[in-house]
């Protein structure tokens, strides 16, 4: 049996390109199932069947794993049984008898209003270009609901100040209007920081880092970590809680 796993993790080596961090994990599943079958007397993949593999299973709901470890396991033995059924390994063809438990994915806790403006509070502290790119950025993420990679994606001229509005085209063709009373760092971005940011006059970016190139999302976030741990949030901040922190109040704002 332990051939027939080295078989496969070496064909999610060099076909499939997996990294080694999960062929790891693939093994330590796999010979986990493996060793319980052994236990019950298989003694090759061809004496497995569809009972056998559901008393493994059976066997780790009762000793307490956890729904979303169960799921994991069970993907890694049809990956394996799949490949070893090709190889024709295996007499029963059983990954179509197999199913995953349905793990259900919690909502993230959003930031709450308080939370949002002590991070919102956070650039004020400094008087760099980059502080006063980051505040533009959280107020309009605050107020306008799109999604970071969104935020970060917008161009120039995704954005049309007009008298007392500002019209966002997102990457997704998405239109959103919004008071400019409610982003007051943004024009003052626009006219005097983004320019000593911009190194090139060709880019096009809305917001650049200090190469003068478009802000990553990965960028954005470990600017937000820094600033949720100088507010002592940084345990309660992530990308998806912080935006859905920002709908809720700017949803709030706007009843």
């Amino acid at each position: 049996m332990k051939q027939g796993i080295d078989n496969f993790l070496r064909h999610l080596a060099t076909e499939k390109r997996f990294s080694a961090n999960t062929i790891a994990a693939y093994n330590n599943d796999l010979l986990q199932m493996a060793d319980f079958f052994q236990s019950k007397g298989a003694k090759q993949w061809s004496e497995v069947d569809i009972q056998l593999v559901m008393s493994y299973f059976i066997d780790l709901k009762r000793r307490g794993y956890a729904l979303a470890t169960i799921a994991r396991k069970t993907a890694s033995a049809r990956t394996l049984f799949k490949y070893l059924e090709n190889e024709g390994a295996m007499r029963d063809k059983l990954t179509d008898n197999i199913g995953s438990p349905r793990v259900k994915k919690s909502q993230p806790r959003p930031l709450s209003e308080h939370h949002v403006r002590e991070l919102l509070k956070q650039p004020d502290k400094y008087p760099t270009p980059e502080a006063k790119r980051d505040k533009a950025m959280l107020e309009l993420l605050y107020v306008s609901g799109m999604q970071v990679t969104e935020l970060t994606s917008l161009n120039m001229d995704s954005l049309n100040l007009q008298d007392d509005s500002v019209l966002i085209t997102s990457s997704k063709d998405r239109h959103t209007s919004i008071s400019r009373s409610h982003v007051p760092t943004l024009k003052k971005y626009m006219d005097e920081v983004r320019p000593q940011l911009m190194h090139h006059r060709s880019e096009q970016a809305l917001f650049l880092n200090r190469l003068g190139q478009r802000l990553t999302r990965q960028g954005f976030w470990q600017i937000v970590k820094t600033y949720a741990r100088e507010a002592n949030l940084d345990s309660q901040v992530t990308l998806r809680s912080l935006r859905h922190g920002f709908v809720a109040a700017s949803e709030k704002a706007k009843n």
